[in-house]
């Protein structure tokens, strides 16, 4: 089992930046992949970036690139996602997933994710 907290979400204005770090529970996170996901109201829940268990492999939505990174810190047992040059389209309630897999490769589909943090709601304003 694993839990997972999020933080860091508010009300910025348009090319703003924000961190969100969401941290995990229990003794077994370096074997985790990790999501970040996000959705806004009436629309389908996205990916936003995803980290393979090692960090080696790095995923993120083609609108994000170059703005958004995600990094990991296995020794804290945590996942953090900069948000930079944030725009209106960016405003959605974001969550971090996790799932215990060995790919080398983070699933990139929010159904292949067991376990799913509160979410935090990032907010920009034009």
């Amino acid at each position: 089992q694993v839990q997972l907290v999020e933080s860091g979400g508010g009300l910025v204005q348009a090319g703003d930046s924000l961190r969100l770090s969401c941290a995990a529970s229990g003794r077994t996170f370096s074997r985790y992949a990790m999501g970040w996901f996000r959705q806004a109201p009436g629309k389908e829940r996205e990916i936003v970036a995803a980290i393979s268990w090692s960090g080696n492999s790095i995923y993120y939505k083609d609108s994000v690139k170059g703005r958004f990174s995600i990094s990991r810190d296995n020794a804290k047992n945590t996942v953090s996602l900069q948000m930079n040059s944030l725009k209106p389209e960016d405003t959605a309630v974001y969550y971090c997933a996790a799932r215990e897999i060995s790919s080398v490769v983070a699933p990139r589909s929010g159904n292949e994710y067991d376990y799913w943090g509160q979410g935090t709601q990032v907010t920009v304003s034009s």
